[in-house]
């Protein structure tokens, strides 16, 4: 083949490929304007509850000790063996009922002793007393000197002083006899009886014989913070401040009372005030040394909005909630938490009005300006 020859065939090929190559250039290009375009991220699935507003009371919380309204440890006032323990561990018991019984047979022997002493001196004070009256006749009439009767009515005097004193004597033996009957002091619930019958015990001993624990009324005590205490001073000079207490955990108030006590000095080591309020208990729900949570109601805030609680986020700049705007989109809101009330929170400030449609689930999912759609709604 010659030159000529063989630069033709070659300039052929290469003109193919040209073309060749400008049709698939066109071709792809055709097909990628016919392409459709491509779809946003798709809209988030979350559930909004409107906001409330409602009037809220005010209250403070706290953790609370119940304690006994009276606790007396009942000891023996005079030495002996027990020998009948009448309480049931644990049951409640009336003023004056007996509780224990100590041997009698000692102290009925020393007021039977007593008794003799008594009689033997008032006879006595009679008998001196007789004569010095007589002995004062005659010192009318002058039938004996004054020294004489001096004698006699010193007697007399005498004698009527040892009828006294054997008269305390008596009436000390009938109060010992009388102690050994023990009696409950208070309406309450006795403990665990310490001494059992056949035990000696000793007058004003150590070891009490019972704890007896008055519930009905009962204290509960706690503490609340001294910045509170002007407010708290001066709403109980208006009206008693009302007390609730619930089971920790729960909402569901137990039972309600008043304040009864505030303490007379700040602890300063934890910038407390020791508070006490008293209650009826009469049905014996409340125990000494169960603790409690404690709310005090100060007052009613009316017109507050409120948001559940589960819907607050946390960032940078503090809490915040988001909102769904008409047009189905999550709207970012700054929000200033005032304190919580069970599931709600009350808001202090914060661009949330009334009906807003806060999420409360799926935020973790969206951001600022993101599509929602709302898939549960509820108006609280």
């Amino acid at each position: 083949m010659s030159n000529g020859k063989r630069y033709a065939l070659l300039a052929g090929i290469a003109v193919a490929l040209a073309a060749g190559g400008l049709i698939a250039y066109f071709s792809s290009d055709s097909r990628a304007k016919e392409k459709p375009p491509a779809k946003g991220p798709a809209a988030v699935p979350v559930s909004v509850v409107a906001a409330m507003q409602q009037t809220v009371p005010v209250q403070l919380q706290a953790i609370g000790n119940v304690e006994a309204y009276t606790s007396v440890a009942v000891k023996s006032r005079v030495d002996g063996q027990i020998l009948e323990v009448l309480l049931q561990e644990g049951k409640e018991v009336r003023k004056g009922d007996v509780i224990f019984r100590i041997d009698p047979r000692p102290f009925e022997s020393a007021l039977k002793q007593a008794e003799a002493q008594a009689a033997r001196d008032i006879a006595s004070r009679d008998q001196a007393a007789s004569q010095e009256k007589r002995y004062q006749d005659l010192l009318d009439k002058n039938f004996v000197s004054k020294d004489a009767y001096a004698q006699y009515r010193t007697n007399a005097q005498t004698a009527e002083a040892n009828a006294k004193a054997t008269q305390a004597m008596l009436e000390n033996a009938r109060l010992n006899l009388e102690y050994t009957v023990i009696r409950s002091p208070i309406d309450g619930y006795v403990g665990r009886a310490l001494l059992q019958a056949g035990n000696m015990v000793k007058a004003n001993d150590t070891i009490s014989l019972v704890v007896i624990n008055q519930v009905k009324p009962v204290y509960v005590s706690f503490a609340i913070p001294e910045q509170q205490l002007a407010t708290v001073r001066d709403l109980m000079r208006k009206n008693p401040l009302s007390v609730q207490v619930a089971a920790p955990g729960t909402d569901k108030a137990v039972a309600t009372g008043r304040i009864a006590f505030l303490d007379n000095a700040v602890d300063q080591t934890t910038g407390t005030i020791k508070v006490r309020a008293i209650f009826d208990n009469g049905d014996a729900a409340l125990w000494p040394g169960q603790y409690y949570t404690v709310r005090v109601k100060l007052y009613d805030q009316e017109n507050a909005i409120v948001v559940p609680s589960r819907a607050l986020q946390t960032g940078p700049d503090g809490q915040f909630v988001y909102v769904v705007k008409p047009d189905m989109t999550a709207e970012l809101r700054k929000v200033i938490v005032a304190r919580s009330e069970g599931d709600l929170s009350v808001l202090a400030a914060g661009g949330i009005a009334k009906g807003d449609k806060v999420v409360v689930r799926g935020a973790l999912r969206i951001a600022p300006g993101s599509k929602v759609n709302i898939i549960d709604a509820a108006a609280s």
